[in-house]
């Protein structure tokens, strides 16, 4: 997937993140993201009619994205879709959002990466194809450090009564907002492609390690 990661600048209100040029930014809103995401998956199929066959899972994946990182409160959501020459799409998403918390007293959630790192729970697989989670700092370039976490999560469905779950590939970087007290700019890379995790993993980072704050 390396050829993937020819960059195109991606600027919005507060900061700016390089992705991979191939990938699809689209519209969230709920009354309008099914239109935006049926006319990109045309266009793409015209271009690329080879891709046909896999219309309804382009479709599926894109509209869960989307609703996801609307309910996530999303500034930015991109996707690709390919299948590099298999029978099976390989697809994956990238989000940032701007989230903050408070206590229970109300007073805004530490930012500070240690504090935030202190606070999310590693989790441990026990057997071979469970699920886990590690927790870490990373240093981005221009913008210093960050608490992440990264692994093989499973990830509950957005308004499900049931309470059921996706596992996914996920890693989450938090990134210090400068100047806003108890906010964080959550980057956010997931992908249902589990045979792909490492390359995910490089791909969630790479990205990432871009992401700078608007002057």
């Amino acid at each position: 997937m390396a050829r993937y990661m020819e960059a195109l600048t991606v600027e919005r209100g507060g900061f700016r993140i390089k992705v991979p040029e191939s990938w699809w930014e689209f519209d969230v809103r709920p009354e309008s993201r099914d239109d935006s995401i049926h006319r990109m998956v045309t266009e793409r199929l015209r271009a690329h009619p080879e891709l046909t066959p896999h219309r309804d899972t382009y479709i599926s994946f894109l509209r869960k994205a989307a609703a996801d990182a609307w309910k996530s409160g999303a500034l930015y959501c991109g996707c690709m879709a390919e299948t590099f020459g298999g029978d099976t799409p390989i697809t994956g998403s990238v989000t940032v959002s701007l989230v903050g918390g408070r206590t229970s007293k109300g007073d805004p959630l530490p930012t500070d990466p240690e504090a935030v790192v202190a606070q999310l729970a590693v989790k441990e697989a026990r057997r071979e194809g469970d699920s886990w989670r590690k927790v870490t700092t990373v240093d981005i370039p221009g913008v210093g450090p960050a608490a992440r976490t990264y692994g093989i999560e499973d990830v509950p469905v957005p308004g499900d009564e049931l309470g059921r779950t996706i596992r996914a590939v996920l890693m989450q970087t938090f990134i210090p907002v400068p100047g806003q007290e108890g906010k964080v700019a959550l980057v956010a890379g997931s992908s249902q492609v589990l045979d792909l995790a490492e390359s995910f993993f490089d791909i969630f980072d790479a990205i990432t390690s871009t992401f700078r704050f608007a002057d």
